[in-house]
């Protein structure tokens, strides 16, 4: 009577361990699905926005070297001064890449570890 006790609950707690095996598996699936997906999301937004960003920017630089060339009468040193234009803030972003790396990991880090 004992033995066949013992192996009733030892039949329940295989089935019970299989079954939390089971649903942790898909709850980590689910939790993988589910970052992949706001990854997948945030990434196709933020080339949206910025191909639109980049586009503007272009148009906006062109304008003003344009504007900044006919002001000084040589269009070329409207490109030239938009050229350095970039090139300084290229320089200021390359100066702080530092500051913006920790905003951003902790960003990444609250969206990947925080269940909403």
């Amino acid at each position: 009577m004992a033995f066949e006790e013992l192996k009733s609950d030892f039949a329940d707690s295989q089935r019970a361990a299989k079954e939390y095996i089971e649903s942790s598996a898909e709850y980590y699936k689910l939790k993988t699905f589910k970052f992949v997906m706001r990854a997948v999301i945030a990434l196709t937004v933020v080339l949206f926005l910025g191909t639109l960003a980049m586009l503007a920017v272009f148009f906006l630089s062109v304008a003003a070297a344009f504007a900044i060339g006919n002001h000084l009468g040589n269009l070329a040193n409207g490109f030239w001064i938009m050229g350095g234009f970039y090139v300084l803030l290229g320089i200021l972003g390359y100066a702080l890449r530092n500051k913006l790396e920790s905003p951003v990991l902790r960003k990444f880090s609250k969206d990947y570890f925080e269940d909403k």
